[in-house]
């Protein structure tokens, strides 16, 4: 190891921010020990019912009304499948997500709603609402928002019945046809579009994971397993959205604690802020903002670095892609300063994003595991992972990989197989409404 490397690794390991910092085993332990606490009812990880099965068959032909809504943008269509599972995708549209161009109140939000899939329903069977914000789903699939996130101004539907309110707008729209409505998120979508995309090959269950710009985890349970449910076939499965961003008992160094103490919401949702793509770029701006301090850096690279205030993921992610780019900030900024500068901050932005790739591996291995699948080669785990960032991040999907394999060893010895696949929150929500 260079003398400069090891100089920034002892800096980050001063401050338990180093990647070595992250004990594998215990990381995957402590995760599974939360999983189990949340299926009880009470633990950092939610574990969501989602009350959406996976066993029963697509009707081919028959078409869902969809809707994804989860971010800038609002898309809906109309989404059936042929007997292969191939989907076919008419009527698409896309427009802006009520509330992210000002507040809106509850009317406007629903009727708006309403008013973008009036002349959809008509032609669906049922209605499927990727609906990608904090939400209790409840058992008849309807689910009550509790509150916006992503900039969504809309303060009058926290708390509100998102399936509900939605048919009533419809009928003040003058649609006259009834209609059953699905609640799901992002990452279920994930997992059930996973399910179906791959019919030549035989895999023993799916799970779902997004690592963009929050993280999340969704597999397939055993009621018999979710003991803080009464009432439930113990003889049936349903998907658990684990929300594993909110796990609490990750291996935080001081700077995160310091960085989630300066939050709106400190205490919650630990591990999305030391790991996801919302988050990585204040991760380095603050720990920068430390080494500033401990003087890693001449002055005349401080200088610079002061100037620039936060970072964003975009910014370090491409530094590390190219650190001789000229067009990104950290290059421009550091373009008079010694190489010596410069190598010392990618090691230390190179590190950073180690340390979030085993973390990532082991909430990913955390959810396989409870799975409780996978351990034949012939049958396989999906793994159908979605979100820019996991696959853009600098050799992010193959650091999670190379760490899978570290954990999924011995007694936890598991088969799986990484797959991406387009538009899943559309083709999920339309397979959990004709499904469910």
């Amino acid at each position: 190891m260079s003398e400069l490397k090891n100089r920034v690794e002892s800096f980050l390991k001063k401050y338990n921010m180093h990647s070595d910092s992250v004990d594998l085993d215990n990381c995957v332990r402590d995760f599974m020990s939360e999983m189990d606490r949340g299926l009880a009812g009470s633990s950092s990880i939610a574990m969501i019912p989602t009350y959406i099965e996976t066993d029963n068959p697509i009707p081919p032909g028959k078409k869902a009304v969809v809707i994804d809504a989860g971010g800038t943008n609002l898309r809906t269509a109309l989404v059936s499948f042929d007997e292969h599972y191939k989907p076919v995708i008419e009527n698409f549209k896309k427009y802006p997500m009520p509330g992210t161009g000002g507040a809106v109140s509850k009317d406007k939000f629903f009727s708006m709603l309403a008013d973008y899939i009036a002349d959809l329903v008509p032609q669906g069977e049922k209605i499927g609402f990727c609906f990608s914000y904090p939400t209790e789903i409840f058992p008849n699939k309807d689910g009550k928002l509790i509150k916006f996130s992503k900039e969504v101004e809309c303060p009058e539907v926290h708390g509100q019945m998102i399936g509900e309110n939605l048919l009533a707008y419809l009928k003040k729209a003058g649609v006259t046809e009834e209609r059953e409505i699905v609640i799901l998120n992002d990452t279920v979508a994930t997992l059930l579009t996973g399910m179906i995309s791959f019919p030549d090959q035989v895999f023993s269950t799916c799970v779902g994971y997004i690592y963009g710009t929050g993280i999340n985890s969704c597999y397939v349970e055993s009621n018999s397993n979710i003991s803080k449910l009464s009432g439930m076939d113990p003889s049936h499965h349903q998907i658990i959205n684990t929300e594993c961003g909110s796990f609490g008992l990750p291996p935080q160094g001081d700077i995160d604690k310091e960085l989630d103490e300066g939050t709106s919401d400190p205490g919650n949702y630990l591990l999305e802020k030391m790991v996801s793509g919302g988050y990585f770029g204040l991760v380095v701006t603050k720990t920068l903002e430390k080494a500033i301090e401990d003087k890693l850096f001449s002055t005349e690279a401080v200088r610079v670095l002061t100037e620039l205030g936060r970072l964003s993921t975009k910014d370090v992610d491409d530094y590390l892609h190219n650190p001789n780019n000229k067009d990104n900030v950290l290059v421009k900024a550091l373009s008079g300063c010694s190489t010596q500068d410069r190598e010392s901050l990618f090691y230390l932005i190179n590190n950073l994003l180690e340390r979030a790739s085993r973390l990532a591996a082991s909430s990913l291995a955390g959810t396989l595991l409870k799975s409780g699948k996978g351990t034949s080669p012939l049958e396989p785990v999906c793994l159908t992972v979605d979100g820019t960032t996991f696959y853009c991040f600098y050799q992010f999907r193959t650091r999670v990989e190379g760490y899978l394999r570290q954990i999924l060893k011995g007694d936890r010895q598991r088969y799986y197989e990484i797959v991406r696949v387009e538009d899943a929150p559309l083709l999920g929500a339309a397979i959990a409404a004709l499904t469910n």
